[in-house]
């Protein structure tokens, strides 16, 4: 890499636009981590620079999320490498968020290990059920499953066959794994990253009960959603509450 290509890299990464994104993608660790959602220095969050680059933002390797801040956040490009920023990058990460940019298309990729979520995915039917909790109406049609668990994603393939498993969906369950949940901007991939997880905690919680399920129709299912989606502004009022808070 060329010392032009290595200042440009860097005068990118301290603008105003990208240090913004570098701050979003910190709150929302520290945020997922309030919340119960981390588990130790695994798994990770990443946001495409969006400037048809490949170069995407990522939270680097041995940081617990609760301590992640804006001066943590890495940006690297689409084959691993550390363009900016103080901390290296875990292979892993690279291999399922790099893939997920780069073929499925999408900006913002959460991927967690977050306890009830995770539950699901271990079961035969592999996610969450859109038509019982109202929370989890608003996922209706937006979730696909990969039950095809391999290891760890230590190779490129296996990240892109993650990648393609996911299709338009922006959210995928991890068969025997967890799950990754996408979204244009931060605030709204952090929104649903937090309703899944409620969802999923509703419906693991009346399986529990060992009385029959009440599912909806489909149509409310449908219609719940598109409610919900009409409008995300509570997303952005969500993002910047947790802002104030954390």
């Amino acid at each position: 890499m060329t010392d032009v290509r290595r200042a440009a890299d860097q005068a990118d990464f301290d603008s105003d636009a990208v240090t913004g994104l570098r701050a979003d993608l910190a709150l929302a660790l520290r945020a997922a981590a309030h919340h119960g959602f981390s588990e130790g220095v695994c798994n990770h969050f990443s946001v495409d620079l969006g400037d048809g680059s490949g170069r995407f933002l990522l939270n680097p390797r041995g940081l617990l999320w609760s301590e992640v801040q804006t001066a943590d956040i890495v940006m690297v490009d689409a084959v691993g490498r550390v363009l900016a920023g103080r901390h290296p990058v875990e292979p892993t990460a690279m291999f399922i968020h790099a893939a997920v940019h780069r073929v499925a298309g999408q900006t913002c990729v959460l991927h967690t290990h977050m306890p009830y979520a995770t539950a699901l995915s271990l079961t035969v039917d592999g996610a969450l059920d859109t038509t019982l909790s109202q929370n989890a109406m608003r996922f209706h049609e937006r979730i696909a499953i990969d039950r095809h668990y391999n290891g760890l994603a230590l190779d490129a393939s296996e990240g892109e066959r993650i990648a393609r498993a996911m299709g338009q969906a922006p959210v995928v369950f991890l068969g025997n794994h967890g799950v990754i949940v996408c979204g244009e901007r931060v605030a709204h991939a952090y929104d649903d990253l937090y309703y899944l997880e409620r969802a999923c905690m509703a419906q693991v919680i009346a399986h529990s009960t060992m009385r029959p399920l009440q599912p909806s129709t489909p149509a409310i299912a449908r219609h719940v959603r598109d409610q919900t989606l009409s409008d995300r502004q509570q997303s952005e009022w969500f993002f910047q509450a947790l802002r104030r808070l954390l």
